[in-house]
Formats: structure tokens, C-alpha cells, sequence
């Protein structure tokens, strides 16, 4: 789960991406004393680092649109530009239903 401090980063970010001004560590760093929050002294510089090169503007709106780099697909899901399933998606999905299928006719009821 992720902590006070790279939430408070994130926020900051947004922030700053919505008036249109470049993250720089010491506009992230001026923003969060105002607000009052303690933040690691790392976290600015990894956020900095991190988003120097990103378009978030794109980011924010192709989040769960398969927009960012090709990466494995969580949790053995479909892929993550949310194309048709694969092969082998299909024959697992054929399997359960078939194994689900045939546990409902045993031959006898709960209240028989």
C-alpha cells in the first residue's frame, strides 16, 4: 500500500500538471510545505526522476486503456489492451464450465 508521502507526491504532481508547470523537486517540495505534510526527502527527487520524461496528461487518460508500455497482464487476465482472449483463455474457460456443468446433475437433489 502505498504511504502519506507518495500519495502527497502524486497529488502534488497532478497539481502542477494541471496549472501546466514543469515537476521540478523544489515546485513539489514548495507545494507540500504549504499543505503542511511531512514527506520523506526522497520521495521528490524519485518523483522528479521518474516524471521528467512521462506525458501525463496521456498517461491520465489512457489509464486502463492499454496505453502504457506492453507489460504482462495482472493476475493471468486478458491482455492489457483489452483484446480478444487467447487461445488457450478460451480452452480454460471452456473447461470450467463444462466441470460446473456437469457437478449440477448428480442424480439426486439436497431434499430428495
Amino acid at each position: 500500500m502505498a504511504s502519506s508521502s507518495e500519495f502527497a507526491c502524486i497529488y502534488v504532481a497532478l497539481i502542477l500538471h494541471d496549472d501546466q508547470v514543469t515537476i521540478m523537486e523544489d515546485k513539489i517540495n514548495a507545494l507540500i510545505k504549504k499543505a503542511g505534510i511531512n514527506v520523506e526527502p526522497f520521495w521528490l527527487g524519485l518523483f522528479t526522476k521518474a516524471l521528467a520524461n512521462i506525458d501525463i496528461g496521456s498517461l491520465i487518460c489512457n489509464v486502463g486503456a492499454g496505453g502504457a508500455p506492453a507489460t504482462a497482464a495482472p493476475f493471468g487476465g486478458s491482455a492489457p489492451d483489452g483484446g480478444a482472449p487467447t487461445a488457450e483463455e478460451k480452452k480454460e474457460e471452456e473447461k470450467k464450465e463444462e466441470s460446473e456443468e456437469s457437478d449440477d446433475n448428480m442424480g439426486f437433489g439436497l431434499f430428495d
